[in-house]
């Protein structure tokens, strides 16, 4: 039988930790959203300056907020959370933080 070198384990241990650290920091998918009705919004809208009064008719547009996670169906976002915290991104290793609500 074949012994490995200290090196081996402990560069391919490295690696592993390396993937583990990544996966564990990835951003959940964001994306702006009227916090009141879960509109889709663009990404203006959550941005400085975003949710001024730029509709043609005078009125006032909606200020968006990042929603984290989920997904669009029918102009809405479902399945996320406003709070980025309470989002899995589903790293390895990651222990689950909670599944978001609206």
């Amino acid at each position: 039988m074949r012994r490995l070198r200290s090196s081996t384990v402990v560069l391919g241990g490295m690696g592993v930790l390396a993937a583990t650290i990544t996966a564990c920091g990835a951003e959940p998918d964001r994306r702006c959203a009227d916090p009141v009705t879960l509109e889709d919004l663009p990404s203006y809208r959550c941005e400085s300056g975003g949710g001024g009064d730029d509709d043609d008719d005078g009125g006032t547009t909606t200020r968006g907020a990042y929603y984290y996670g989920g997904y669009v169906r029918d102009q809405r976002v479902a399945g996320g959370s406003f709070d980025r915290k309470a989002v899995d991104t589903g790293g390895f290793g990651c222990s689950s933080s909670g599944s978001g609500g609206g």
